[in-house]
């Protein structure tokens, strides 16, 4: 049976191994999107789920705001934090030798006031069948509860894009204090018009030491 242990505020130190953004917005877009992510090491489980919505606000820009829950020790879900995502595609798919787009991001802490706010490239290259995407970030924490600091992160996912309904992956995650890797799949299907459904799911195992430290995480994002 899962245990929960509490390690402290969940900020970006807790829960790196997430969704690795491509550099991509459809014009004028809106989604809706729901993530599950489920740590399990030395410490105990951490239980995640984001819920958010987004609006195009350009044929480049896409604006999402996350409904973030975690559970307690009581096994109780609630609400932990909210945030709110920028992402700009930069350049057109395939016009130069990679694929680029930026990220912003702004987390505020529920019932604490701790911040955190997030800038980062993301980048995607094609190898024939294959693509190679990253996302290289700084985070800055701080508030009444955590102390200031930067932080820099790192998400890899390489894919081969065998059929758009399965195409698996190796991902790879740095950040202070953890480094993991493990296998993904992603998938897309396609409706009428730019309508599309997108489903993930990744196992990554850390590789910082401890006896047990792995994390499976799940997306499901419907854009139309």
């Amino acid at each position: 049976m899962l245990s929960f242990s509490p390690v402290g505020p969940v900020m970006a130190d807790n829960f790196v191994v997430d969704k690795v953004y491509h550099p991509y917005v459809l014009p004028f877009e809106r989604e809706f999107e729901w993530r599950l992510t489920s740590r399990q090491n030395d410490e105990g489980n951490l239980l995640m789920q984001r819920i958010s919505a987004g609006h195009a606000l350009s044929e480049r820009t896409i604006l999402e705001l996350y409904v973030v829950g975690s559970r307690d020790e009581n096994d109780d879900f609630s609400v932990a934090s909210y945030e709110l995502e920028l992402r700009t595609m930069l350049t057109e798919q395939g016009q130069y030798w990679a694929d680029w787009g930026v990220l912003f991001e702004l987390e505020k802490q529920n019932d604490r006031n701790d911040w955190e706010i997030k800038s980062g490239i993301l980048t995607e290259k094609e190898f024939g069948r294959f693509s190679l995407t990253t996302n290289v970030t700084l985070v800055y924490e701080w508030g009444e509860t955590i102390k200031n600091e930067i932080e820099g992160e790192f998400k890899m996912k390489y894919r081969y894009r065998w059929i758009p309904e399965v195409q698996p992956a190796i991902e790879f995650y740095a950040a202070e204090d953890f480094i993991g890797v493990g296998p993904a799949f992603m998938g897309i299907r396609r409706f009428d018009g730019q309508k599309q459904l997108k489903w993930e799911l990744g196992f990554i195992a850390g590789l910082n030491g401890d006896n047990k430290d792995h994390t499976l995480r799940m997306v499901l994002e419907y854009e139309f």
